[in-house]
């Protein structure tokens, strides 16, 4: 399958992430990673952008592999997987998927 856009590829995430519990640690991983990620521009220490990458991939894949049972969109469409992610994050918290 090809997509043009993140609008094309959004509908096929999504399905990709049917589980709630998958979409739970999805959502985890993903606020996880992204506050390393800023501890890590604020502190300076390097090592909190590996420990962000690692909570961020770490519970998604364990979301693929035990749960939803397929593999991560990540390998064949990283940005648009990366943009799946905090767009589906973002619409866990509003409410516009279930929790």
């Amino acid at each position: 399958m090809a997509f043009n856009t993140f609008q094309e590829f959004y509908p096929f995430y999504l399905g990709e992430h049917a589980d709630r519990t998958s979409r739970r640690l999805h959502v985890v991983g993903t606020i996880l990673g992204l506050l390393q990620l800023l501890l890590a521009l604020v502190t300076g220490n390097g090592w909190l952008i590996l420990t962000g990458l690692v909570s961020g991939y770490g519970f998604a894949w364990v979301g693929h592999y035990f749960f939803e049972k397929n593999t991560p969109a990540t390998f064949k469409y990283p940005l648009y997987s990366l943009r799946g992610d905090f767009t589906m994050a973002r619409d866990v918290l509003t409410g516009r998927i279930p929790w």
